[in-house]
Parts: C-alpha cells; sequence; structure tokens
C-alpha cells in the first residue's frame, strides 16, 4: 500500500507519497523515477517520504513551502521523531539512493554524500500535517508497471526525436546539394557566355575587311 497525499495549492501541483511499511519502501526504491525527491528523518526510524517534481525540475527549484510539506509528514511518521522537538530531516534525489545486497529490506545509503541536504525541523506543526492527511490517498499500485510505461513513452520520445534530427540532417544536405549544383550552373553559364563572346569577336570582320570586301 502507497499513501499519497496533495501538497499545499500555492507550491503547485506536486504529490507526495510514502509507503506503508519497509516493503513498500523497497518497492519504491527500486522503481523510482528521477524526479523523485526522497525524505527521512536523519538517525532516526521514519517513513520513506516522497515528492515528485515536474519534468526537468531539480531539487533546487523546490518551493519552501513544499519542502516545508514533506519535512513535516516524514517528521509526523516516526514514532521517535514526532516526539520530540529539533530533529533534522536529510533529503536528496532518488537517483542518489544506493542500494546493496548487504542491506536490509528497505535500508538505504548513498552514493554521493554531498548531494544530500538537510533541514531543521523544529517542532510539529499540526495545521500543516492535518491539511495534508485530509488529502490522504490510499493505493496499491503497480510500481514496477508504472516506471515501465514511463521508460517505453521515453524511448518512444527520444527515437521521435532521432527520426526528427536525421530528417533535418537530411533536408539540409539536399538543400546544400541544390546550392551547390545552382553555383556550378551559374559557373558554367558564365563560362559559356564567355567563349560565346570570343567566338563573336573572332567572327566578326574589321571596318576596313568590309570596306574592301565592297570594293
Amino acid at each position: 500500500m502507497v499513501f499519497y497525499f496533495k501538497a499545499r495549492p500555492e507550491s503547485g501541483d506536486y504529490t507526495i507519497f510514502m509507503g506503508l511499511d519497509k516493503f513498500e519502501n523497497e518497492e519504491l526504491i527500486k522503481y523510482g523515477f528521477p524526479e523523485d525527491i526522497w525524505f527521512h528523518v536523519d538517525k532516526m526510524s521514519s517513513a520513506h517520504v516522497y515528492v515528485r517534481l515536474h519534468r526537468g525540475q531539480t531539487i533546487d527549484g523546490m518551493s519552501e513551502g513544499l519542502l516545508e510539506d514533506c519535512a513535516q509528514l516524514v517528521k509526523a511518521n516516526s514514532i521517535q521523531g514526532n516526539k520530540v522537538n529539533n530533529i533534522d530531516v536529510v533529503y536528496t534525489p532518488w537517483s542518489n539512493l544506493k542500494k546493496t545486497a548487504s542491506m536490509d529490506v528497505g535500508q538505504v545509503g548513498f552514493h554521493n554524500s554531498k548531494m544530500v541536504r538537510t533541514v531543521r525541523v523544529e517542532k510539529r506543526i499540526n495545521e500543516i500535517v492535518n491539511r495534508l492527511n485530509k488529502t490522504k490517498v490510499e493505493r496499491k499500485p503497480d510500481l514496477k508497471a508504472e516506471r515501465e510505461a514511463v521508460n517505453a513513452a521515453e524511448r518512444a520520445e527520444r527515437k521521435q526525436q532521432l527520426r526528427e534530427k536525421k530528417r533535418r540532417e537530411e533536408l539540409e544536405r539536399l538543400d546544400k546539394e541544390r546550392q551547390a549544383e545552382l553555383r556550378s550552373y551559374k559557373g558554367l553559364m558564365v563560362a559559356e557566355n564567355m567563349t560565346s563572346n570570343k567566338h563573336v569577336a573572332s567572327g566578326s570582320k574589321s571596318l576596313q575587311e568590309l570596306e574592301e570586301d565592297f570594293m
């Protein structure tokens, strides 16, 4: 089971989600999207919370309001973290999550620790948590199928872009050939004109020669 929440409207159309338990967390780790940002309470047990950014958006493009919603939700879903103030929440792009065979189910590490950010949460803000919980929807998605569908769509888009690129290159090649033919044709016409003028000049008689013929 995966729980879905809607972020505050003023932050934009964003979906925040988390798994029911460590097994769903494992699936979310495995079939995440490049646009996903992962959240967890630092050094404490907590839910794995994600927000899916818009395509092309990066972690730097997250608004403070969206970041606060995610941090409050992950704090509220930590048994220990929900009881204390001044906790740290770490977050990083899904692509930075590292999973090895030796790790327990639902456990993750990081490929690059420099890509992990931290936000301090002073206390639980019930207004935010209650607002998020009112948008809560439970679903049991086929995460693998969703990921494969996106992969297929991306492959189709790349193929289309490649076809368009080849088409543009072919049109450019044909245009260059036409331009070269025009230049060659113009050069040929100039050369023929020069040759014709020489023939006319060589075939013309001088005035004296014409007078002599007349005599």
